[in-house]
């Protein structure tokens, strides 16, 4: 050691760590995206991260037709409707195989300028020609060829090419994006060994190791209400990359839930019962907009979070929604508080325009009735849970392989326990301690590395019953003789 004369000093880390707290409800939405549009690279089967809408318009493009393209309806609901941020998309439409070709189309021709009448055309396949048995047109020289607002090509004849005055008439081919050619299968996706490359709803578990940030709410908008893809993602979403939990969105398919009373019949015959699943009985129209139930829930499930601080002990219930209509089927349909009430004691989440507008209505996840446990019945408080555990992980993670000595066990009991102080202070916990106990940690488990912490919490369970006691207080009538 160096000689020392006079005074000296150092530092040594804080002995209880601040929390890393995760994004509480960041959606991961699965689905298709009009890519021909896009003006950044394209991205098939990768997770997308966009913070504002022009930001995710660039990676994937944006169509107002929703049923086609599935993740405009929820670029559309987060960043417009609801205002938040951020969204991880993930886009299947691939243009390698979901696609038809077109062979030899004849387009009409007005002032020198031709609109081929289909949506998703790609311009790098496409040729023009005068006629059926003529000779390609050159791009650039004989013509331009661009998207308009409604994202169908417009052919316009270049200054001194081969397109006239006179030309009344094109002949066209190309090869077009054909949104209809996805399957369940590609939703759902897989593990290909030979390349080492996932898809669909396997990426879930690409988005932390790629973008570092933890998955809270998956959807696929109009796909989950393929019994296939929601078993898919109820499972997904229990065991993220082995260690994070988050919620799964599930549309019910109102073609055959057409009436509120069949939404019980649907959901037990599709097995739809899993507290880490929350399913939805109608469509959302806003406008001539028509959306899935999803994607509003999950935007209008981070609007509340992001009123609260981030932290998700707040029920989307009872919240307000940015829609016109409910529909089922296509048709309008208008429920009372007792008919959405007899879908909420089944598991099941609606919209009800009662008091104040429309509203989210419904705290139970789809496991209720069956398993009544507050932990998992209540959406706020099994968020809660998901959100504890996966801060937990985040948090602690820097200690695995630390020596296990008191000063590690301190460290996570004194940091833990202020956390949950803190979230009691701000009515987000109504109360949490952590313990280290002997019987839960035998010494065989602690020669061999293993060490168990005991969290107790309690986040606060919605108010969903308030019931007003009246009665009529005849000792009042005195007063008539003061």
């Amino acid at each position: 050691m160096a000689y020392r004369h006079g005074i000296s000093i150092s530092e040594r880390s804080t002995s209880v760590k601040s929390p890393v707290q995760v994004l509480s409800a960041l959606t991961v939405a699965v689905g298709t995206a009009p890519i021909h549009l896009a003006t950044e690279t394209v991205s098939i089967n990768k997770p997308v991260l966009a913070m504002s809408f022009d930001e995710a318009v660039r990676k994937l493009g944006y169509s107002s037709n929703y049923s086609n393209f599935t993740l405009c309806e929820v670029m559309d609901t987060h960043f417009k409707l609801y205002n938040v941020s951020p969204v991880v998309f993930i886009n299947v439409l691939d243009p390698s195989k979901h696609k038809t070709d077109v062979t030899n189309q004849s387009i009409s021709v007005q002032n020198k300028k031709a609109i081929i009448n289909q949506e998703g055309v790609l311009l790098n396949t496409l040729a023009v020609k005068l006629t059926s048995g003529g000779n390609n047109l050159a791009k650039d020289i004989d013509y331009t060829a661009t998207y308009d607002d409604t994202g169908k090509v417009v052919i316009s004849a270049v200054d001194g090419g081969a397109i006239s005055a006179s030309t009344t008439s094109l002949v066209v081919s190309y090869s077009y994006l054909d949104p209809s050619k996805v399957t369940d299968s590609d939703i759902i996706g897989g593990y290909d060994a030979s390349t080492g490359k996932s898809t669909g709803l396997e990426l879930l578990n690409s988005v932390f190791p790629t973008l570092q940030m933890v998955p809270c709410i998956l959807i696929a908008p109009k796909f989950s209400k393929k019994t296939a893809v929601a078993a898919v993602m109820k499972a997904k979403v229990k065991n993220i990359n082995g260690v994070f939990k988050a919620k799964a969105y599930i549309d019910i398919d109102t073609s055959i839930a057409n009436v509120y009373t069949k939404a019980v019949e649907y959901k037990n015959t599709n097995s739809l019962v899993d507290e880490y699943a929350s399913i939805f009985w109608g469509d959302i129209k806003l406008g001539d907009k028509i959306y899935n139930f999803s994607s509003h829930a999950a935007a209008v499930t981070a609007q509340t979070d992001e009123k609260n601080d981030g932290i998700p002990f707040v029920s989307p219930s009872n919240k307000t929604l940015v829609m016109d209509t409910l529909l089922a089927n296509g048709q309008e349909v208008s429920l009372g508080q007792d008919q959405a009430a007899y879908l909420n004691e089944n598991g099941i989440i609606t919209a009800l325009n009662f008091i104040g507008g429309w509203r989210l209505w419904g705290n139970r996840t789809s496991v209720y009735p069956a398993n009544t446990d507050v932990k998992d019945s209540f959406i706020p408080v099994r968020r809660m849970f998901n959100w504890v555990e996966n801060t937990l992980v985040l948090s602690f993670w820097v200690n695995v392989d630390d020596p296990t000595n008191n000063r590690l066990i301190d460290e996570f009991i004194d940091s833990a326990n202020v956390w949950m102080n803190g979230l009691a202070a701000v009515g987000a916990m109504l109360g949490g301690r952590v313990e280290f106990r002997q019987e839960e940690n035998p010494v065989t488990d602690l020669l061999n590395g293993k060490v168990k912490l005991h969290l107790f919490m309690a986040s606060p369970p919605p108010a969903e019953d308030i019931e007003w006691v009246v009665e009529f207080d005849v000792s009042y009538l005195n007063s008539l003789f003061a």
